[in-house]
């Protein structure tokens, strides 16, 4: 209903001033991309959905442009997110550009294939088509402090790779034909959305290498360097106007605190700390989150 109003006044507006000045929705991705909860900042389908939804209801809208800033995370958050723009996109026959900052890698570079152009800065990191899986093992830990394992399962697979258990070949090769799939399916991806614009040889492309944005534009990963503003402004003019959709609070949530939409915190469902109960979890999410990031110097 929001939007059918909006593009009303939008067209009295029009009849009355003439022409308003392009407008660009700005559309910030920034975090591990992973289930919320998990995380303090992270990027999820749940999170973003209001967001991305309003993107595309702007009226007067001449393109969505997506800010990127991620190291990657869930491939399944990635392709929901991924998706639901490619959807309203083509719905809304909206254009849509990525702009990657300090980092689109693994999952973060899956959301730039969202975009109909990807842009980045030369320094810009991009890349990392693969897929990594990691652990530790306890057996040899828990042995010396005389801990005996117990575990029970129906079913031979359940305790896959139980990090206090012996590693298995059999489970190892399970996990790799898994990772080979989801890896088949981003190359996929990369393969639909790129298209002739790859240029590169596949094998290093998909090597799960990560590259710099001046060696992304020679191998097709992304279109040119550029910024935001630099690029909008050449393609609109200098009149274009961006809005960026940002975390919304009330007034009176704002004054306690409170967030809204996407940003949400270890701990309870309602996206806060639970006090000393939730600090081993808080330590340990804050410390994976960390490695993450760490992975490209960041």
């Amino acid at each position: 209903m929001a939007g059918k109003i909006g593009k009303f006044l939008f067209k009295i507006r029009r009849t009355i001033f003439g022409d308003p000045p392009p407008h660009v929705a700005v559309l910030p991705l920034y975090g591990v991309i992973a289930a919320g909860g998990r995380f303090k900042q992270a990027v999820n389908l749940a999170g973003i959905a209001d967001r991305i939804d309003e993107a595309f209801s702007m009226p007067g809208l001449s393109a969505v442009a997506l800010l990127i800033n991620s190291p990657g995370g869930s491939p399944v958050q990635s392709a929901l997110i991924t998706k639901r723009i490619r959807d309203l996109a083509a719905e809304k026959h909206i254009p849509v550009l990525a702009f990657a900052e300090d980092v689109a890698a693994s999952g973060g570079y899956m959301l730039a294939l969202a975009g109909d152009e990807i842009y980045a800065n030369e320094s810009s990191l991009i890349g990392s088509i693969g897929v990594v899986s990691s652990g530790f093992g306890f057996t040899d830990a828990i042995a010396k402090i005389g801990v005996e394992r117990r575990l029970y399962t129906a079913g031979e697979s359940k305790a896959m790779l139980d990090s206090f258990s012996e590693e298995k070949e059999e489970d190892v090769a399970r996990l790799r034909e898994m990772q080979n799939e989801i890896h088949e399916h981003f190359k996929k991806m990369v393969r639909d959305r790129r298209g002739k614009r790859l240029k590169g040889l596949r094998g290093k492309i998909f090597s799960g290498e990560v590259f710099t944005g001046h060696e992304a534009v020679k191998l097709g990963l992304i279109d040119d360097l550029g910024d935001l503003r630099e690029v909008l402004r050449n393609r609109f003019g200098e009149k274009v106007k961006f809005q960026v959709l940002g975390e919304k609070k009330s007034r009176f949530g704002a004054l306690l605190g409170l967030r809204q939409r996407g940003d949400i915190k270890v701990g309870h469902t309602d996206g806060s700390f639970g006090g000393m109960a939730d600090l081993p979890h808080a330590v340990i999410s804050a410390v994976e989150e960390r490695l993450f990031w760490n992975r490209f110097g960041l």
